[in-house]
């Protein structure tokens, strides 16, 4: 039978917030044909003033919706089984973190079928990247062209298997934390070498947002392009060399395998 809702979501945090408007204010879909839920009303009164349904009746939406995202908080999923039991959605898109499929599908039912997904914060800005485990929609050439482009409304998206999860958890979901914090660094150090902190900030984050650009539009490599700034005598060089006498790189490492670490634990 078919849904009155083409997509439903349940839970109207910053990321889902951030799928309902990619999907709308890019045309993707008619705010009519979503629908959205959330205990607290307040969170809703934006999908409200974008034509969205809203509804503070999760069993509801996911009665009425043809796709059902899941984005409420890992913590709060055993309470919203219970919620929803007795309910089968057939097709499922979860976005919570550390959850397997398998933890979904036992949840809900046999016979769901569940995409996973994994997107990161620049998301909300339409500059994101979204890994996401297809595998249960394969047969369907539909169902995967739906689901990409619902995630391609807010960046770029990477098709991957679901035991790569954790580590694109690492990398690219945790990954701006990482990124904030080294921006955070580039001013400090400008500041302490006498520029003032917006003079840091703009040449920071200029820097980061050219510098990622170059990567993109380069064929050259990453060490080639270290080396186009760290020419014979460049003062960058003097920096190269207390990075690697720091041991930069296992920091940086070491860093990432704690967070795939924790992101193993919270699965299990």
């Amino acid at each position: 039978m078919k849904k009155q809702f083409k997509l439903g979501v349940i839970g109207c945090g910053v990321m889902a917030s951030a799928i309902l408007r990619g999907a709308v204010l890019s045309d993707f879909l008619r705010a009519k044909k979503i629908a959205v839920s959330d205990l607290n009303e307040s969170k809703l009164d934006e999908m409200y003033d974008l034509g969205i349904n809203a509804f503070t009746d999760s069993r509801y939406v996911a009665e009425n919706s043809e796709y059902l995202v899941l984005a409420v908080q890992p913590q709060q999923f055993a309470v919203l089984s219970e919620q929803l039991n007795g309910v089968r959605p057939e097709k499922v898109i979860s976005i919570m973190s550390g959850v397997s499929k398998n933890t979904v599908k036992n949840a809900l039912g046999i016979g769901v079928k569940v995409a996973r997904c994994v997107p990161n914060l620049p998301c909300t800005i339409g500059s994101g990247t979204t890994a996401i485990d297809m595998t249960d929609f394969n047969k369907n050439m539909d169902d995967c062209e739906f689901i990409s482009k619902l995630f391609a409304c807010m960046g770029e998206v990477v098709s991957l298997c679901e035991d790569k999860m954790n580590a694109v958890t690492g990398l690219s979901s945790c990954g701006p934390a990482y990124v904030f914090m080294f921006i955070d660094a580039l001013i400090d150090a400008g500041v302490a070498n006498g520029l003032s902190k917006n003079e840091a900030k703009l040449l920071a984050v200029q820097t980061i947002l050219g510098s990622a650009e170059l990567v993109q539009r380069e064929d050259a490599s990453l060490q080639e392009l270290i080396m186009k700034v760290c020419s014979k005598g460049a003062a960058a060089l003097e920096a190269i060399k207390v990075f690697e006498e720091r041991d930069f790189r296992s920091v940086v490492k070491e860093g990432v395998a704690a967070c795939v670490k924790r992101a193993e634990d919270l699965v299990k």
